[in-house]
């Protein structure tokens, strides 16, 4: 894929971008090698500092940088507007309580034979981030803020038809104030991440996109024995037991399926109902999801915008039209709309079995998959029926239900009664093909941290204890 912004509402070309050549690659791994020495050594007061200069400068071109974003994936401005406003929440979040969050750990110093002994966290050095085009700003800086207030560096990766957010991101550090080469984007293509992985100035890489990107960096980090992180895809149950508030439930699960034009990992895609409320249901979601406005997603009254890639349309439509051959029903929706640009419309296919490609996969646009289930039983083998575990909700009153959803739903999040979302108190990833390791809270800051055993000896003279390993 070219490095260029290409319209999705218009398929027009607006700007395109040259890959970094090896040299200039070089010069890059270099400044961040150095970069992390200098940004090691500063006080988390200062990166605090710094990180809030970012979080104003985020308040203050919120419009702009929303318009950039709408501009190059075809999001609505509304919710770019939201993204941003996220962005900076989460500067401020870690501004905050990084320095908490890595403090020392005092061990027992009589438990261990020592005067003193503890554990402390530091930074690994410059890693590099590989992210996705869906949330441009907000998945960038849920790695950027917690790395940068550890004291890491960062080199970004970013998806390649969003090259003026990726350089919005290293333009925004550098005027907050970090030191030179503590946040560099690098516009290369997908060809030239092993080589910069291998590379030993790079200590560690995360990643957010497709299984088999995962994969592919997972091998080149194992053989460069690296540690990485891996948010990959999504293929979410949204469960609806007979207790539930199905008028609430129908309407969180309308925005669940088709937040940011349904292109969320962590959005609901696979909707399983109980019998008992199944008809009541399934009428409210259609409905929902049949008023909500197709649009230019500069508009304010526009619900949904188009797909980010012309390959993405496709490849929905492909998902759905499978389903259909295959003896699935259509609700709602159901065809791209034939008009320039890359749109499909919200969209219900109900009576789903297994050998439809969407039964368990994900589908990566407004697209439901409805699927009548006769007990809690059932609806939690269906849920869990499918390689990924990243999200997952559940509908229900009922306490035991609840706390069984709870145990029993294999996902990274369990969200009850409520729309999934990353919140930066809580960790974000996933299990099986959805990835490892943990994003935000207190986890996701450790993740790319050295947790050092300190341990400090009598200084008496005949009084150093003994020791094995």
């Amino acid at each position: 894929m070219p490095i260029a912004t290409t319209n999705p509402a218009t398929g027009e070309v607006l700007t395109t971008f040259e890959a970094l050549t090896d040299a200039e690659i070089d010069t890059r791994l270099e400044a961040a090698a150095q970069g992390f020495q200098t940004l090691r050594r500063t006080s988390f007061a200062d990166r605090a500092g710094w990180m809030r200069a970012a979080a104003d400068i985020l308040d203050t071109e919120q419009d702009q940088i929303a318009a950039m974003m709408t501009t190059e994936m075809g999001k609505t401005l509304a919710s770019a507007k939201a993204e941003v406003a996220k962005c900076a929440k989460a500067c401020r979040f870690y501004a905050e309580h990084a320095e908490g969050f890595l403090a020392s750990e005092p061990v027992e110093a009589g438990k261990v034979n020592a005067t003193q002994a503890y554990v402390r966290y530091q930074p690994l050095g410059p890693v590099l981030a590989i992210m996705p085009w869906n949330f441009p700003l907000w998945q960038a800086m849920r790695f950027a803020a917690p790395a940068l207030m550890a004291g890491n560096v960062g080199l970004l990766k970013h998806a390649s038809n969003v090259p003026q957010t990726a350089l919005f991101m290293q333009d925004l550090f550098t005027r907050a104030g970090f030191p030179q080469g503590s946040f560099q984007t690098l516009l290369i293509g997908s060809s030239q991440v092993e080589a910069i992985l291998g590379d030993d100035r790079v200590a560690a890489a995360t990643l957010t996109g497709s299984e088999a990107a995962g994969r592919s960096v997972a091998e080149t980090a194992g053989r460069n024995l690296k540690k990485t992180v891996l948010e990959l895809g999504g293929s979410d149950p949204f469960v609806v037991m007979p207790s539930a508030d199905i008028a609430k439930a129908a309407k969180v699960a309308t925005t669940a399926r088709c937040q940011n034009n349904g292109q969320s990992c962590i959005a609901a895609k696979r909707f399983i109902v109980h019998a008992d409320v199944y008809d009541a249901f399934a009428a409210a979601f259609v409905e929902n999801m049949t008023a909500l406005a197709v649009g230019d997603p500069m508009d304010e009254g526009t619900d949904i915008g188009p797909l980010a890639t012309e390959q993405g349309r496709d490849d929905v439509a492909g998902q759905v039209r499978d389903a259909v051959d295959k003896g699935a029903k259509v609700l709602c929706g159901g065809e791209p709309i034939d008009k320039a640009g890359w749109w499909y419309p919200p969209t219900v296919v109900a009576e789903l079995s297994p050998e439809m490609e969407m039964y368990a996969q994900e589908v990566f646009g407004p697209v439901a998959g409805l699927y009548r289930v006769q007990s809690y039983a059932e609806a939690v083998e269906i849920a869990n029926s499918t390689h990924f575990g990243l999200g997952s909700n559940a509908w229900t009153t009922d306490p035991d239900e609840q706390e069984a959803f709870a145990r029993d739903l294999e996902a990274g999040a369990v969200f009850i009664n409520g729309m999934t979302t990353s919140y930066n108190e809580l960790p974000f990833g996933g299990i099986k093909y959805s990835g490892y390791g943990r994003e935000l809270s207190v986890q996701g800051i450790r993740e790319f941290c050295n947790a050092k055993a300190v341990w400090v000896g009598d200084t008496e003279p005949g009084r150093a204890g003994s020791h094995s390993e």
